[in-house]
């Protein structure tokens, strides 16, 4: 059997992270990609679970489906978050095992490591110090899911990896002004200030924390490059007791300087006013990518070219974009 004809899965595949994974597998050649909305296949449900992987011949599983959010939304729906990644990534990752589907990646998130973990953030900073509490509900979530492809894969010997990307935007993200990530937050706030002809801008914060964005499309590069590694070559470099690999681009800025990139993509030319008494979350947060790079894979897009990107996709897409 050709390998471009295997059964792919790519649960989440409407948001923002599954729909770049669908795209750069398409692009490789890819023929055999299995998607299914919400409607059609609810990830909550285990015996749903069940009986879509017993009626489908699934050989390799991207686990790209997740409730996400910002800060906001992370701090005023913490059970949500917490309970539903839990059974979204049980489910998945325990029917998988049980239809024999042995190759699964799991995708996480940089909030996983310690609020003050040395930077850059390594793959061994995983449980050794305090979560950042604004997202420790979905953190923990995402921990349990790395723990959960390490457990099956110690106990079963399955080949079920996870990556850990750093802070992503671009196409199809949610662009809702208060429960979205930073970087479409205020790519459609300065849009709207634009139009409005507003005067200045507020931003959560002090605008100091550092942030490391990546533009989603070069993390699914990225994702696939990872799945499509040899097991001896994936294993150098997740071993001892090790199964995620940090994504990011290794750079960071300042979320005052993000601001000012945007303000001047957008052509926003009026002032920004930074709300203190607003959380700003992690001080730093900025991932150690050495291992990714060392297995082959370098980001090769940078922060104001994926920028320009995700805001000419908001100027097409604008009636239909997550708002």
């Amino acid at each position: 059997m050709n390998a471009l004809d295997q059964a792919i899965f790519v649960a989440g595949h409407r948001g923002m992270v599954g729909s770049a994974i669908v795209r750069r597998l398409k692009a490789i050649g890819y023929t055999n990609i299995i998607t299914r909305s919400r409607k059609e296949l609810n990830l909550l449900d285990q015996q749903a679970v069940h009986q879509f992987f017993e009626q489908n011949k699934i050989q390799q599983i991207y686990l790209a489906a997740a409730k996400v959010g910002g800060i906001l939304a992370n701090n005023t729906y913490p059970a949500e978050f917490i309970h539903e990644n839990l059974m979204i990534e049980a489910n998945v990752i325990h029917e998988a095992h049980k239809a024999d589907i042995n190759k699964l990646l799991f995708l996480g998130s940089s909030c996983i490591y310690p609020r003050l973990a040395e930077q850059p953030i390594r793959e061994d900073s995983l449980l050794t110090g305090q979560l950042e509490p604004t997202n420790e509900p979905y953190a923990i979530a995402k921990i349990a899911g790395i723990k959960l492809c390490e457990s099956y894969n110690r106990q079963f010997g399955r080949d079920y990896r996870s990556v850990m990307p750093t802070n992503l935007y671009g196409p199809h993200d949610n662009f809702h002004t208060e429960n979205s990530h930073v970087v479409p937050a205020l790519l459609r706030r300065f849009h709207e200030a634009v139009e409005n002809k507003q005067d200045e801008v507020v931003i959560w914060g002090t605008g100091a924390p550092l942030r490391e964005f990546m533009y989603v499309d070069d993390m699914a590069s990225a994702c696939v490059h990872v799945m499509e590694l040899e097991m001896s070559s994936y294993q150098r470099y997740t071993q001892p007791m090790l199964s995620h690999i940090n994504i990011g681009t290794g750079k960071d800025c300042s979320i005052k300087e993000l601001a000012k990139l945007i303000a001047k993509i957008t052509g926003f030319s009026g002032k920004l006013v930074f709300d203190n008494s607003k959380p700003d979350g992690t001080p730093r947060k900025l991932l150690d990518v050495s291992r990714l790079e060392a297995m082959g894979w370098q980001s090769g897009i940078d922060l104001e070219t994926g920028l320009n990107n995700a805001y000419q996709w908001f100027l097409e897409n604008h009636q239909k974009a997550r708002t």
